[in-house]
């Protein structure tokens, strides 16, 4: 799992690339909540267009950045996910407080 990361004109932009899974997950959580600590935003976007895989503990990861963010009226977009990765976050019912892009 590779975590990227950039910050332009109040929006935290990361770039996830490989497996979000049991395996890869406490990084990503840890790795995740280091740069929400670290950074001042207004929103944040998650480009999983390099994500190949993810399972329910992608949907536990992004629910609880939900959690820490939302109380501060900060968005979360999702953008270009894959068909396979797409499927999870639809049948997971995310998109209802989440933002899809692309």
């Amino acid at each position: 799992m590779k975590i990227e990361h950039s910050l332009s004109h109040g929006e935290l932009i990361i770039k996830l690339s490989g497996e979000l899974d049991e395996r890869t997950g406490p990084y990503v959580r840890m790795t995740l909540d280091s740069i929400i600590d670290a950074s001042d935003f207004k929103r944040i976007r998650i480009d999983m267009s390099k994500l190949s895989f993810m399972d329910s503990t992608g949907i536990g990861v992004l629910i609880g950045r939900y959690k820490r963010l939302s109380p501060r009226g900060i968005p979360i977009i999702l953008q270009s996910p894959n068909p396979s990765v797409d499927r999870v976050l639809g049948l997971s019912g995310i998109y209802n407080i989440m933002i899809k892009a692309g």
